[in-house]
């Protein structure tokens, strides 16, 4: 048995590294699955929590381990979480900006501001009354668990050791995992509880709610209209489809024609005759505008016309697809097929010619059976290849992010330069990617699956790291005046939420489902989603949270770095 003995407390060898980390997160993620209050679960966050524990009784039992590799394992996985957030964010972040998203990112950027303002003015205002209050690093800690943000805190963290590597920190760098273990139990509680809090404020009824956000916010606008329509306006008999979508100013596709009882694939050199039927896919805003210009909807059995037509779904798997524009593929006059619709992470877009394609996207394809073969053939429609990791991108995208984030940025006024540092680079690197990877020849396409994988792992590294790493100090901080931490964590996530939320409401007439979204999507916590969703009983939330996701998490990594490196350096 002496050898499994000291294989547990030998510390500091790699055997028992990686039976520590074992450990650890497979304990938090037991109890994340099991433990919850109420609907609510802190899921993997039990992982900081059993990495504390850890961490104490190796402190108690006297045995140490390599610091330097448990700050490897934090880095590296810190690394490979926002990375992955940056992917996943990176389309959408840009088009999250534009419309109807602006007062929305408004108000999560305004909790954002808010949250900081709070935690200063309690820093600056009790710092000389309460002894927890003027450590400034541990209040950042507390700003981030009271927002639920992980990654903040991996920011704030990597900010503090760049500091400590040109100014040391005496006693070492402050363990701020300790504020925000304190603040993550009542952050989560807070978010939710301001939530409700709003809807009794404004006495919201949820039938009347989502009655208002159907009528005021047609989604339909966006997604494809399909219509058979009969030319009927003698103006446009001997035009060209091209010519006809000039005169109307709208964007269709003609996916099938019927002339003179025979079935044809039309491109945009067909011409049109009277009492042609059209089998047309538009965006449903501009359904009105083509029938009054073309002619009357009538009813057409496409399926029962003497030449079999073939509508399939065909999947972009060719890099060398990935960052044209479908017209640029010429399906309907090169293939003799058109495309109607594209459905790219899970929603449907209308196929207009100047849409770029990505690796990953579905098309669906009309046209003759042999036609639609070779199209396919032409994108790839390979599935199992997309099953394969983009390794290169990942390594690449990590290499520049690195390089980006060690770049160090002279500002007037500090003492040291500002670097975005292993959090903020790689973040804003792989955003970049996410979006313009293409230009570059890069595929960021990643399933799903592998993508959760590549995020999880990178977190409960994190998250286990930082556990262990700060249990030797935990108790003393909690003894210490850590439930100091605990009321002002609470403050810090309540008072911004209730003053956005009211804002929102009030100024701008916000929808009250929308605003559990944003408030959700603003802390970057997914429970405080699941609440929502399941209380509003509808996706609304949904469409709240992922509008203002990307550029609340952006905006959370950052400003934790920014605090750090001016107000501590």
């Amino acid at each position: 048995m002496d050898w499994l003995i000291e294989l547990f407390t030998a510390g500091g060898g790699v055997a028992h590294t990686v039976i520590l980390y074992a450990l650890v997160i497979s304990l938090g993620v037991f109890l994340g699955n099991r433990i919850k209050f109420g609907s609510v679960s802190l899921g993997v966050t039990w992982i900081l929590f059993v990495g504390i524990l850890a961490g104490d009784l190796l402190m108690r039992g006297g045995i140490k381990e390599n610091t330097a590799v448990l700050n490897f394992i934090q880095d590296f996985g810190l690394i490979l979480f926002v990375f992955s957030i940056g992917l996943q964010v990176g389309p959408s972040f840009f088009t999250s900006l534009k419309q109807g998203g602006l007062k929305a990112n408004g108000v999560a950027a305004g909790i954002v501001a808010l949250n900081i303002a709070v935690m200063l003015v309690l820093y600056y205002a009790l710092r000389n009354i309460i002894p927890a209050a003027n450590n400034l690093p541990m209040m950042v800690g507390t700003l981030c668990g009271a927002v639920t943000n992980t990654p903040g805190l991996g920011a704030a963290n990597a900010a503090l050791e760049q500091i400590n590597q040109i100014h040391p920190f005496v006693g070492g760098v402050p363990v701020i995992a300790n504020g925000y273990a304190c603040a993550y139990p009542l952050g989560v509680v807070g978010i939710i509880g301001s939530i409700i809090l709003i809807r009794y404020l404004f006495k919201v009824n949820f039938k009347t709610e989502e009655e208002h956000f159907n009528k005021r916010n047609n989604n339909e606008a966006i997604k494809p209209h399909l219509m058979t329509v009969n030319v009927f306006n003698p103006a446009i008999s001997g035009k060209t489809i091209l010519q006809v979508r000039g005169f109307i100013g709208r964007d269709f596709v003609c996916s099938r024609m019927l002339h003179n009882g025979h079935v044809i694939v039309p491109n945009k050199e067909t011409l049109l005759n009277v009492d042609d039927k059209l089998y047309i896919v538009c965006a449903e805003e501009d359904a009105d505008a083509i029938v009054a210009f073309i002619g009357p909807v009538v009813e057409v059995e496409w399926d029962k016309q003497d030449v079999p037509m073939a509508s399939r779904k065909h999947t972009v798997t060719k890099d060398s697809i990935n960052g044209k524009t479908l017209g640029s593929l010429h399906p309907s006059s090169m293939y003799g097929v058109n495309v109607t619709r594209l459905y790219r992470s899970g929603i449907e877009l209308f196929a207009s010619p100047s849409v770029i394609l990505q690796v990953g996207d579905i098309l669906t394809v009309v046209g003759p059976e042999d036609a639609v073969d070779r199209f396919a053939n032409k994108i790839g429609d390979k599935k199992q290849q997309l099953d394969k990791p983009n390794l290169l991108t990942l390594f690449v995208g990590i290499l520049v992010g690195i390089i980006f984030g060690m770049l160090p940025i002279n500002i007037p006024g500090m003492s040291m330069p500002v670097k975005l540092g292993l959090a903020g680079g790689p973040l804003i690197i792989a955003i970049l990617l996410g979006r313009f990877g293409y230009k570059l020849k890069l595929v960021a396409y990643t399933t799903n699956s592998a993508s959760l994988m590549i995020r999880d792992i990178g977190l409960v590294l994190f998250l286990a790291s930082v556990g262990i790493k700060a249990g030797g100090n935990f108790v003393d901080t909690v003894l210490n005046g850590g439930i100091h931490y605990v009321w002002m964590g609470f403050l810090i996530t309540v008072i911004p939420l209730v003053i956005m939320g009211i804002f929102a409401r009030i100024k701008w007439k916000m929808n009250y489902f929308l605003i559990m979204g944003i408030i959700s999507g603003a802390t970057t916590d997914p429970p405080a989603l699941a609440f929502s969703t399941a209380t509003a009983n509808n996706g609304i939330p949904s469409v709240g949270y992922s509008t203002v996701y990307p550029l609340s998490m952006f905006l959370r990594i950052i400003t934790a770095q920014v605090i750090i490196l001016l107000l501590c350096s």
